[in-house]
């Protein structure tokens, strides 16, 4: 097998590829190897190679890193600003937030560097170094070290890691982490070194009516007319090391940040951006994106529907419980309404044709090539046997993992059942700290036990619905036998009895533990239940599709075989990834054209006071009203807010710098369009946008409404 063969593109494919250029979420460390640079400069950027990603020096790359734990950030100024999306923050926003200090609704600006917020648990991290070892992978398969299944795996690849790392001139610096990971389906494998950061505050963030303007309405729509950004810091110690937080910490003083560009931008202008999307699966077969439809994202839709429902209404009638949820409801209905759309464009956009025509084509350059011939077959065979099983699996996972956060620790109570019947007063008492742990883990300050109550209530007879009596957890038969059927009588049973239901019976179990108490917990036969259900769900998947990942692997790569001189990128997964493409308006559907770019102007169209996603703050509105823009305005005196690019992205990159020809940042990249959202399966070159904040309008928030012009000195803004 000749892994290069496939990965490398001859010139030709500089006139070939050109026809769909803005397709792809292209290795930064594959950009000369596949001619990549050269495409970028015919679509019109002034930059070298080497001025993107240096392996040996300086480069864009390093003003670019994983914000938190799913989305980008990219450094602003000399002294560590960090810009990043209001909805990548929001969860560190909320985590500051309380009735007294809602700055989810009135916003957060620190003045200074002693008002910036310390947030213990965000991170910021930044790639260090990418080294290739494909090599080493293969001579350890080759050797019956290991399987070329399991050499994909996450216990080998971490093991790999830290031998490597182990040998390496970085395993003394402080701050490193190090990751091995495959590309094109375990064709190709990178080791990623990590400089992790943990003393990361906050200092600004806008209300969630600029931030979050328009709020699940528009959200995944265009226009679209959302301030979403939030700013933070990173601090190290004197020496620019990575360090846990302490007041002697000081602001990074990072090699590389971005200036930034207020000349503003044009149709067709080339942009570019960096980041860190998650997760695509752009080479699926015609039975594999069926399953996602029917078994994934079903199954999603409908549980979190129901969950949805029943937080909005108690968020509503309490600022205690809004912002105890906000966050929680943000991540659900984000990816449920994604989920939603996708179904949606994956019909609309005919992926299924597409797919069809894909495989027919596959079939006809496999002919006479073994290691090819079949192999989409025997990938069908396989999901005629697992979609069942997948759709059994997400929706208990949904439901009984995702939503209901109420349960017990059932492996820990079976620990303390050992130790009370050994009179093991050692067992006793780490199983009991270990409870201790777990009472305070779900009883913590964003859990409201009688919202998870009625959450139950709405999800327990959904899944029900939705699943058959035989394939049920075994709770179901404790309900049509001891509760007789009754749901409801179950739930608060559970919700007022169990062990771990409130610290009153919290208290009383711990003052005289016995196995009698353990044995009745209704909350514990339910955690058991489910879990072993999942258990059992996901070994039989796992039997199912033993073969699968081997497949792939060959599918993929004969794919890319296929398409030569036409390089091929890998999937996303989470890894540093360069798109390029233009500023550029579309045409949804028949006589309908979106421009390219919103202005404030759309913000008082949508304005409605009775709609908390449609509210703008009274101080905005004055400043609209009044043109009061100061530089950030257009030539013609418009405030502009959000613009379209055909950059290919995807969840992760939320964050990521929107980069124009001369390395300037235009813009931080927030969102796709409606008709695309088909995107994590296939390019649609004629709908696909990136939905992208402007950068002039962060500039104006953070200087007319946030009062933060100490921040805006601190940057290098090109007029």
């Amino acid at each position: 097998m000749n892994v290069k063969k496939y990965l490398i593109v001859a010139a030709a494919a500089l006139t070939v590829y050109s026809a769909r250029a803005d397709e792809g979420m292209w290795l930064l460390q594959l950009m000369k190897q596949q001619n990549s640079i050269d495409m970028m400069k015919k679509q019109g950027l002034k930059l070298e190679a080497d001025d993107l990603y240096n392996p040996n020096g300086v480069s864009l790359k390093d003003a670019v890193g994983i914000f938190g734990g799913g989305c980008t950030g990219e450094i602003i100024s000399p002294e560590g600003l960090i810009l990043t999306n209001h909805h990548c923050g929001y969860a560190s926003i909320q985590q500051h937030s309380s009735v007294e200090h809602d700055y989810l609704t009135d916003g957060f600006w620190a003045k200074n560097r002693n008002e910036e917020l310390a947030t213990p648990g965000l991170k910021f991290q930044f790639i260090d170094r990418i080294e290739d070892i494909t090599d080493i992978v293969n001579q350890k398969i080759a050797a019956g070290e290991v399987t070329e299944i399991d050499a994909m795996t996450r216990p080998f690849l971490s093991k790999l890691a830290k031998e490597l790392f182990a040998k390496s001139d970085l395993k003394d610096q402080k701050g490193i982490e190090v990751q091995a990971l495959p590309f094109y389906a375990g064709n190709k494998f990178y080791l990623f070194f990590k400089k992790v950061y943990t003393d990361v505050r906050m200092v600004a963030a806008p209300p969630s009516s600029v931030g979050k303007f328009g709020g699940e309405t528009d959200n995944w729509m265009w226009p679209r007319h959302t301030g979403d950004f939030s700013m933070f810091r990173i601090y190290g110690d004197a020496n620019g090391n990575p360090a846990e937080y302490s007041a002697d910490n000081v602001p990074l003083k990072t090699p590389k940040y971005l200036p930034i560009s207020i000349k503003g931008l044009n149709e067709g202008d080339y942009a570019m951006i960096m980041g860190f999307p998650g997760s695509t699966s752009r080479y699926l077969t015609v039975s594999e994106v069926k399953e996602r439809m029917n078994a994934e994202n079903e199954p999603r839709i409908t549980i979190r529907g129901a969950r949805l429902g029943v937080l909005k209404e108690v968020m509503a009638a309490s600022d205690k419980t809004r912002i105890q949820y906000a966050n929680k409801y943000a991540g659900s209905s984000n990816y449920w309404k994604n989920s939603i759309g996708m179904n949606k464009a994956i019909i609309d956009n005919d992926v299924l044709v597409s797919k069809t025509e894909q495989e027919q084509k596959f079939a006809e350059f496999a002919k006479g090539k073994p290691e090819y011939e079949g192999i989409v077959d025997k990938i069908d065979a396989i999901k005629a046997e697992t979609e069942p099983l997948v759709r059994q699996f997400t929706y208990l996972s949904e439901a009984f993992i995702g939503a209901i956060e109420f349960g017990s620790p059932y492996l820990i109570m079976e620990d303390l059942k050992k130790g009370l019947q050994e009179k093991n007063d050692s067992l006793i008492n780490k199983a009991t700290e270990q409870l201790k742990s777990v009472f305070a883990d779900i009883h913590n300050k964003d859990y409201d036990h009688e919202v998870d109550r009625k959450v139950a209530k709405a999800i327990f007879p959904v899944y029900a619905k939705a699943i058959p009596a035989e394939q049920r957890p075994a709770f179901y038969q404790m309900i049509d036998k001891e509760y007789k059927g009754d749901i409801n009588a179950f739930i608060d049973d559970m919700y007022d009895n169990s062990i771990l239901a409130n610290q009153a019976n919290f208290d009383k179990f711990l003052k005289k533990p016995t196995i009698k108490a353990i044995d009745k917990d209704i909350a514990t036969h339910y955690s058991k239940a489910k879990i072993e259900k999942r258990t059992e769900l996901l070994n039989m998947i796992n039997n199912k599709s033993e073969n699968e990942e081997a497949l792939h692997k060959a599918y993929i790569r004969g794919l890319g075989e296929m398409k030569q001189p036409v390089p091929s990128y890998p999937d996303a997964n989470f890894t540093i990834r360069l798109t390029y493409g233009n500023v550029k308006s579309y045409n949804p559907r028949d006589a309908v054209h979106y421009k390219y770019y919103t202005t404030t102007d759309g913000i008082l169209e949508k304005e409605n006071p009775e709609d908390r996603e449609f509210v703008v703050p009274a101080k905005l509105k004055e400043l609209i009203q009044n043109k009061d823009f100061g530089r950030y305005a257009m030539a013609d005196g418009t405030m502009p807010v959000c613009f379209l690019t055909t950059n290919d992205i995807t969840g992760g990159n939320s964050g990521s710098p929107v980069i124009n020809a001369e390395g300037q940042l235009i813009g931080t990249a927030f969102d796709g369009n409606w008709e695309s959202l088909s995107g994590d399966l296939t390019f649609n070159n004629d709908l696909q946008r990136c939905i992208n904040l402007d950068i002039r309008y962060v500039l104006f928030i953070l200087d007319k409404l946030g009062d933060c012009g100490h921040l805006i000195n601190e940057m290098n803004i090109i007029e």
